[in-house]
Formats: structure tokens, C-alpha cells, sequence
């Protein structure tokens, strides 16, 4: 399976290994990726693509694992993508697989890919994007993508996926970092984890606050709590899912969801390859000059790249 051709076979048969190394191209940028998606593009759209994110310590992968469980009880197969903080020096993920997900690792129906953000904004990979598509065009039937829950970028997840859950956790500022990360406008379904916790309601009243000022939308997104450690809440928030999902095809939402993740993609494989190309045309030894020069205060960083891509 060293080309695009012997690989697509085995990917659209929804066979790991083929999915583990196909991902792994587009990691890497190997010669033979952009063929590959061109030969699994006409086989997208058929898999549920559902974002968690929140901040750390809110029981996002508890609440992976706990979905994919009943979702495999359906007889469903599903692909859970990590995306974890990148390592400076490998540019790996520095979770790698997710021990915490060991459970359910060995179940010939869930596919685990740890994937790192290599500074992309949003915190989603390009390589996750295309992860994402690989999954669909596999077959596995729902996507889940976890992610790191850093603030602000976060909000570029929901261009990537169907329906956006944030987690927050009672006793943890997470409604005060709602506010500032502008999760309102992230948000299809707010998910309270821990909610044995004292504190559920405070959490729950700032939630509502916080949709009363935020611009209107015809999805209310509603607001659930769970216990992820104990299985509580957890059917309600998959049909809450699946409601949400009901709603975006009745009302367009899968066309707008698809016109702003595309927008998102091609901004971000325009600005990577107007970047090689610059950097391929330039060379390194003036990549290195310009770079030493804004060090050395001589030259602003504007006009180094102005330079660079003249």
C-alpha cells in the first residue's frame, strides 16, 4: 500500500490498518496524500461528526468513552480523534493514545487517533481535518473529536464538526472562562459533567445569563447535565445529539456547517502552501537572514515577509 491506488481500496473498506497509515500521510505530507483525498472525496458525508471541548480536567475523554460505548452497543462504529497539545520537540502529540480510553481501545469498531495541533489555530490540525474525512469516507459511522479546551482558538471546532458540545464542570471558573473564550457562539449543546458536585446550579444560572445577551439563534442550545464516571445523563445527551442533528437537516444547517468548515480549510492549505512555496522559491538562506534581521531589530517582521514573498 505504498500508492494512493492500493491504499484507497482497503481504506474505503473501512479496514484500521489502511485508515492508521492513510491518516499517517496526511500527517506527513507524503507525495501520495493528496491523491489519496482526491480518491475519497466522492465518499464523504455519510458519518456524524460531534465536537467535546472544554477546559482540562472537565471529563471530556470520560464522556468520549462513555458515548462510544452505547454507541457501539447500536451496533455503530466509531472513530475518536484526541487532539492533544504538541510536543515542541517531536511535534507529536504529548498524550500519545489516551490510557484513559484503554477500555475501549481493543474493540474492533472504535478507531483511536491521537492527533497534535502543531500550532494550528483552533486547535485542530489540518491533519485533523483530514482525519476527520478519512473516518467518513472509511465508513465508521460517528466521528467524536475531543479537544484540548485552550480558550479563544477553541472556537474554530465548530467549523469542523456537526454539533459542538462544551463541557464545563461545577467549581472550576468554567463560566467565567465561557465568557471570555466566547463559547456562546461555539455552543450547540453545554454539557455540566460532575454534576454531583456542588455547584451545578451556579454554573447552570450563568449559562442562561450568558444566552440571554448572546445573539439570537434558531437553536436554543440546551443545557445537561451529566456524570460521565457513572454512565449518568449520558443516553440524554446522545439523543440531544441526534435531535441537534434532526434540526440542522431540517433547517440547512448541514449546507452552512459544510460552506464554513470549507472556508476554514481552504484559507488554511492556501496560507500552508503560499508558505512552501515562498519558502521553496527564497530558500533557506534568506528564510534564515530575514529571520535574524527582525532579532536584530533591523528589519520589521511586515516587511520580511513582504520581502519573502516578493
Amino acid at each position: 500500500m505504498d500508492t494512493a491506488s492500493s491504499l484507497i481500496q482497503p481504506l474505503l473498506d473501512g479496514r484500521p490498518r489502511a485508515l492508521a497509515r492513510a491518516i499517517t500521510w496526511m500527517e506527513n505530507g507524503h507525495p501520495q496524500a493528496r491523491e489519496l483525498m482526491a480518491l475519497a472525496w466522492p465518499h464523504l458525508g455519510r458519518a456524524m461528526v460531534v465536537g467535546l471541548t472544554g477546559s482540562p480536567g472537565a471529563g471530556k475523554s470520560t464522556l468520549t468513552d462513555q458515548l462510544a460505548r452505547i454507541l457501539r452497543a447500536e451496533g455503530k462504529r466509531v472513530g475518536i480523534l484526541a487532539v492533544d497539545p504538541t510536543s515542541p520537540f517531536s511535534g507529536g502529540a504529548i498524550l500519545g493514545d489516551r490510557i484513559r480510553m484503554g477500555r475501549i481501545a481493543a474493540d474492533p469498531g472504535i478507531f483511536i487517533r491521537s492527533m497534535a495541533t502543531r500550532g494550528a489555530l483552533g486547535g485542530l490540525a489540518r491533519a485533523t481535518q483530514d482525519a476527520i474525512d478519512l473516518l467518513d469516507a472509511a465508513g465508521w459511522d460517528v466521528v467524536i473529536v475531543e479537544t484540548v479546551g485552550v480558550g479563544q482558538d477553541e472556537v474554530d471546532v465548530v467549523s469542523c464538526v456537526q454539533t459542538c458540545c462544551v463541557v464545563m464542570v461545577p467549581g472550576m471558573g468554567d463560566e467565567i472562562q465561557a465568557i471570555k473564550a466566547g463559547i456562546m457562539e461555539v455552543a450547540d449543546i453545554f454539557v455540566i459533567n460532575k454534576a454531583d458536585r456542588d455547584g451545578v446550579e451556579k454554573v447552570e444560572s450563568e449559562i442562561e445569563g450568558m444566552k440571554s445577551l448572546s445573539h439570537a439563534k434558531d437553536w436554543d442550545p440546551p443545557i445537561l447535565r451529566t456524570v460521565a464516571g457513572a454512565g449518568e445523563g449520558l443516553p440524554e445527551l446522545l439523543a440531544k445529539i441526534r435531535e441537534h442533528g434532526t434540526w440542522l437537516r431540517a433547517h440547512g444547517g448541514f449546507q452552512e456547517k459544510a460552506h464554513a468548515r470549507a472556508r476554514l480549510r481552504f484559507g488554511s492549505l492556501l496560507a500552508e502552501e503560499a508558505a512552501r512555496r515562498a519558502r521553496a522559491r527564497a530558500g533557506a538562506e534568506m528564510e534564515e537572514e530575514l529571520v535574524q534581521a527582525i532579532a536584530e531589530k533591523t528589519l520589521d517582521p511586515y516587511a520580511a515577509v513582504a520581502r519573502m514573498l516578493d
